[in-house]
Parts: C-alpha cells; structure tokens; sequence
C-alpha cells in the first residue's frame, strides 16, 4: 500500500490467467476432486497437481467409503488431467504444453487412516459419531460494497480483465492470444472508498508473429477498456503497463513451473483481507482450509449485504479431529451500523459453522470445483457460498 496524502492511498491486487502454470495445476487438482466425488460424494481428497516442460504430474491422498476399480479409476484421471489442459488450450509444445502427448505421472495414494478417524467420528471418545474438522488451523472471510459482488475493487477488476481476454481468446475473436496471462489492478482510495484507477498491468502471452504495438493497443482497447470503463474510475491519467518486457512467446509449463495451491491470494481478495494460509484446490469439503473459507465469505458477504457493516472479516479456527470451531471472530473496521458484539453473536446463532454443517449448509459434496480454480473462488455468482440468503435472518437476530 502506497501513501499518497491524508486519507488516500493505493492498494494493487493481481489475477492470473486460467493458462498460468500454477492455475493450469489447480484446475487439473479440482478435476480429479469432482470426479471423485462423482464416485463417492464421502469421497476425501488431496489431490495436488506440479507442471512443467511436457510433463504433468499427480499425486496426494484418496479415501473412497465404497469399493472403486482402481485400474479404471487411474485410467481416467490420467484422461482428465491431460483433457485439462486441452481445454485450456494447451494443445502444442508451441504453446507451452502438449496435453494429448506430454509425459503423465500419478503418484495417488490412500489417504492416511490417523486423519480419517478424527474426519468420520472415530477419533477420541468424546466426539464419537461426529465429523471433525480435517486439519487444524484459521479461516478468513471478506466482503465490502466497493463492488456489486461484494468484493474489493482491485481483485475483482484484475480478475474481470482477465475474463474478457479469456471470453475473447475462446472465441477466436483476437486469435494471436495464447492461454497463459497476469493482470494487475492499482486503485486510488479516498478512506475505504475507491476513487479511481491509477495504474493497470497486463501481461498476455501471444504468438510470435505479431508486433508489440497491435498487442499493446488491442489489450487496452477491446479488453481493459470494456471492463473498466463502466465503473466511472477511469481517467486520462491512468497508467498502462501492457507485456512491459516486451515479448511473452514463451508460456505456461513451457515458461515457468506450476504447483497447485501457489495462487492463494489471487483466488480470494487480493491481499484486502486475511488469508489463514491453506491452499483450496484439489481438497474435498472435510478440510476446513476450503469448506470454512467458503464458509466465512458467506457470513461476511451477508453481514455486509444486509446493512450491518460496509466492510466485514470473519475468521473461522478449528482443531483436527474436533467438530466445531474454537472461535469464531467478526471485524468490521469501524464501519459497522450496530454493535460488533451483537452482530458475532448473531453470526453464532444464523450460521452452523460445525465441519458437518457447512458442507450440509453449503451442498459441497457436489462436483462444483473446477470451475472455482480459475478468476477467483469468490465474487461470481453461481457458488453456494455466494448467496445472500441469510441477510432477514441476520437482521433480526442482531434486533
């Protein structure tokens, strides 16, 4: 964060691209989570996913609760990550990766039974029968009005231009863009609220054979402008970094290594707002470090949706094996519009933060991951987590 007088200052957030090496790994991790869980809703799954030139590896625990054939079950992952990568348009060495032909490794494995008992109910006596959290550790939440989803502005408009680059490549609508991209979003805030845009950065890999200017001017103006134009914070002094070395031939595993669960603050609020730490993708709904971020964004995004707060954080801890949180804390940065006591006391009540019932509340034994892997797992409609069903509930409860 960079000061600039008084109350102003700017605050940068990034995205990356569905073709970036660490997102090309998170997208293949959360392939293989909904397939299992297509298998076996009770599925548990830790499925990490390392990239690099003509080469995909997969590795990481499995428990299924029911009999899998595991010689069919191997053969379709192997088909699922290679197809991955396919769909994102890895489809040439070229390119940065070859999906149909590269080097495939799985190194899945069981998943360890000391975890699974505290998981299922069967750890210590005193929690017989009930689910307990699949690791230890803290989960945050974040929501703010910067945005009509709720989130901070410069995520959510980092990630938006990397959409419609996305949207434009699929299409073949600027065929010289290959799949691997980063953006970065700079705004000016008077307080906690955005003013305007001071700085955009795009870095877009492309084929050989076009020059900088065409690529320069054709981002700027078919894929920065549309997004950002609408929101009225762009200005003539704005600043555009567009592929500032000069040439991005060379991408994807082909550039650079990719492992899952490298992106952590590009899939939640872009350094506005706590992380607790844990990586999301690859890991089914029984590890807290996903299934209580879900959770924690849903109670933020209700608090704020319903009034009682511009801005609100909610942290969420637990320890393995036991089935309830050891805390559960609501911040709201002095914007609140009742008192904080009363609005965590609320949250306690409306909300069931157990490990069993956010995946209940939440549905998230479905196969829905994939698609959370790439342009962030908040702020786009269509996610459980997302909703904003809570907000009568929350204001009475607070009355």
């Amino acid at each position: 964060m960079s000061i600039l007088s008084n109350n102003h200052y700017l605050f940068t957030s990034e995205s990356v691209g569905e073709g970036h090496p660490d997102k090309l790994c998170d997208q293949v991790s959360d392939a293989v989570l909904d397939y299992c869980l297509s298998l076996d809703p009770d599925a548990h799954v830790a499925c990490e996913t390392f990239s690099s030139t003509d080469f995909l590896l997969v590795g990481g625990e499995i428990g299924f609760s029911k009999d899998i054939d595991l010689k069919d079950f191997n053969h379709n992952v192997e088909k699922i990550a290679r197809g991955v990568a396919l769909d994102i348009g890895y489809n040439s060495a070229d390119v940065g990766l070859d999906g149909a032909n590269c080097l495939f490794m799985n190194r899945l494995h069981a998943q360890s039974a000391d975890i699974n008992q505290g998981v299922v109910g069967k750890g210590l006596d005193e929690y017989e029968g009930q689910q307990g959290a699949g690791d230890q550790g803290m989960m945050f939440g974040f929501a703010c009005n910067e945005t009509p989803s709720l989130m901070p502005a410069p995520v959510y408009y980092a990630h938006q231009i990397l959409l419609r680059a996305h949207e434009l490549r699929h299409a073949g609508k600027i065929a010289w863009l290959r799949p691997d991209a980063k953006s970065q979003v700079t705004i000016e805030y008077d307080g906690y609220k955005p003013v305007r845009i001071d700085t955009v950065v795009v870095s877009h890999q492309h084929n050989p054979d076009v020059d900088y200017d065409t690529i320069k001017k054709t981002l700027i103006e078919e894929v920065i402008k549309p997004v950002l134009e609408p929101t009225g914070l762009l200005d003539d002094k704005v600043k555009y970094f567009i592929n500032p070395t000069g040439k991005f031939v060379i991408g994807g595993p082909d550039g650079d290594s990719g492992l899952t669960g490298r992106k952590i603050i590009v899939d939640t609020y872009g350094g506005m707002g706590r992380h607790g730490g844990g990586a999301f993708s690859g890991k089914d709904p029984s590890k807290v470090d996903r299934s209580a971020a879900y959770m924690a964004r849903y109670i933020a995004k209700n608090i704020v949706a319903a009034e009682l707060a511009d801005r609100a954080e909610v942290e969420l801890a637990y320890a393995i094996g036991v089935p309830f949180p050891v805390s559960i804390m609501v911040e709201t940065f002095g914007t609140e519009k009742a008192p904080r006591n009363k609005i965590e006391e609320a949250v306690k009540k409306v909300f069931d933060c157990t490990p069993a019932g956010i995946i209940k509340t939440l549905s998230l034994k479905q196969p829905l991951y994939r698609k959370t892997a790439s342009y962030g797992h908040f702020g786009r409609e269509g996610f459980p987590w997302e909703k904003t069903d809570k907000v009568e509930e929350l204001k009475k409860a607070v009355k």
